[in-house]
């Protein structure tokens, strides 16, 4: 129990030090800053939620106790609540098919267990990023007008601390970078959350901790109704106002959620290539250094979700069924 409880503090003050040290403004800590849920998310996938959870309470705790309410708010929500939330998904089960009674007698890594879908785990990342964006931009504001204000203000005075003379285009620029800035935002956020899991799966596995066989990340996709949740929120993107802000968030989120599950679909649709690695290589390298071919990947989930297209390709690479014996 000792051990435990060591652990649980540890890991809340490496993500309490790593969120807090954006407080500096230096360049890596914005590094260690998007890193902080990395400790608590190793934490609750090697140790238990229960370990996740002490430890974020006791640095949310501390936090507060040394920057004011604000940042141990902050800190609670952005990080604390999806490292311990997204490890307890990940180690979430359930045995399959009727419950035999020699099963009772058997292990635990005995029996067979269903483990909670890759799937349905990018979708609590893509709200859990759509949650800590929403609740950034209401602490500039309450409304539309408020928050772009506010964005726009804070753009202008990083333009001019880089360079004073300012002109009539550069208002153009930032009134486009406003429009973008909350769904630039929630893309961060995304990315950042599903690396950190990444990472903190990785870190268990690589120890010997991890107490659940490594998913077969090309079956990930999408819950069915997620298409339909990205549908109204892409309608109510055109209305305006504030709930124009929150589903241009949720638009976003769920885009990002559709590409993950693209690159999922191409390393699928890329097995029978016998240089499957260049092009696997090169379409990340791409992206990655060039950031907008990432719509390709999107279309491609989408095209996924609607047509089956792994489905499709996985049934016409199976063998065709044995001649039945005539007599």
């Amino acid at each position: 129990m000792m051990t435990f409880g060591l652990i649980a503090l540890i890991a809340g003050a490496a993500s309490a030090l790593m969120f807090a040290s954006i407080v500096s403004g230096a360049l890596i800590s914005l590094v260690l800053f998007y890193l902080a849920p990395l400790p608590l998310m190793v934490a609750s996938i090697g140790w238990g939620p229960l370990c996740a959870s002490l430890g974020g309470i006791a640095a949310a705790l501390g936090l507060g106790a040394l920057f004011g309410l604000p940042y141990c708010i902050a800190f609670a929500v952005t990080v604390a609540l999806p490292a311990w939330w997204l490890g307890h998904l990940v180690l979430l089960s359930r045995q399959v098919g009727p419950a035999a009674p020699e099963a009772a007698t058997e292990p635990p890594a005995a029996l067979d267990l269903e483990w909670y879908p890759v799937g349905r785990i990018l979708l609590w990342i893509a709200g859990f990023a759509t949650l800590t964006t929403i609740a950034a931009l209401l602490t500039l504001g309450t409304d539309a007008e408020t928050i772009t204000g506010a964005l726009r203000r804070g753009l202008m005075r990083l333009l001019r601390a880089a360079d004073p003379q300012t002109s009539g285009e550069t208002d153009q620029f930032i009134d486009a970078l406003v429009r973008i800035a909350p769904a630039a935002a929630t893309i961060v956020a995304m990315m950042t959350l599903t690396l950190n899991l990444w990472l903190s799966a990785k870190v268990t596995a690589t120890s010997g901790r991890l107490r659940r066989p490594w998913p077969d990340m090309m079956t990930a996709e999408l819950p069915p109704m997620t298409l339909v949740a990205l549908c109204i929120a892409l309608a109510f993107s055109f209305t305006g106002g504030l709930l124009a802000i929150v589903a241009q968030i949720t638009t976003a989120a769920l885009m990002m959620g559709y590409a993950l599950a693209g690159f999922a679909v191409l390393h699928t649709l890329t097995l029978a290539l016998k240089s499957r690695t260049f092009w696997l290589g090169s379409t990340y390298a791409v992206v990655v250094v060039f950031g907008w071919p990432v719509v390709a990947m999107v279309i491609l989930g989408l095209a996924d979700a609607v047509f089956g297209l792994r489905e499709r390709f996985l049934r016409s690479r199976q063998p065709p069924p044995l001649p039945t014996p005539t007599s």
